[in-house]
């Protein structure tokens, strides 16, 4: 049965590279790249890969992203009302994503990262007016 499925490979492949729908100069002799899958439990890395390649991201790298984006918008907005609702969004997400890790809150250290957050919105706010 497997080597049934080889010799069908082949022959794909073969195929392709004779309409050359392969262009083997590009990775021709280079390596794979190197997935970063450590962290992943071994019974999820396929689950994940599929989700990958198909272009979905886990959940807590979506979580990352939207913090992310919401840190750049903070930054750079300039209506109180707007900061002040983005800022809950980003707490709530940033709680989101510590209970996604199965960490505790860590109050404290959630304190220091919305006052440096707030100093530099301070900062941005004072270089515009």
């Amino acid at each position: 049965m497997l080597e049934a499925i080889r010799l069908i490979a082949d022959r794909k492949i073969c195929e392709a590279l004779e309409k050359g729908h392969l262009n083997i100069e590009s990775w021709h002799n280079k390596p794979l790249p190197i997935s970063n899958d450590n962290m992943i439990p071994g019974e999820l890395r396929m689950a994940y890969k599929i989700l990958k390649n198909a272009g979905y991201l886990p959940p807590e790298i979506e979580t990352k992203k939207e913090i992310q984006q919401i840190e750049d918008l903070l930054a750079t907005c300039e209506d109180e009302r707007i900061r002040v609702k983005q800022i809950k969004k980003l707490n709530y997400l940033v709680l989101k994503l510590n209970t996604m890790k199965g960490d505790t809150a860590n109050i404290e250290g959630q304190e220091e990262y919305y006052r440096k957050i707030i100093e530099r919105l301070s900062v941005n706010q004072s270089k515009t007016k």
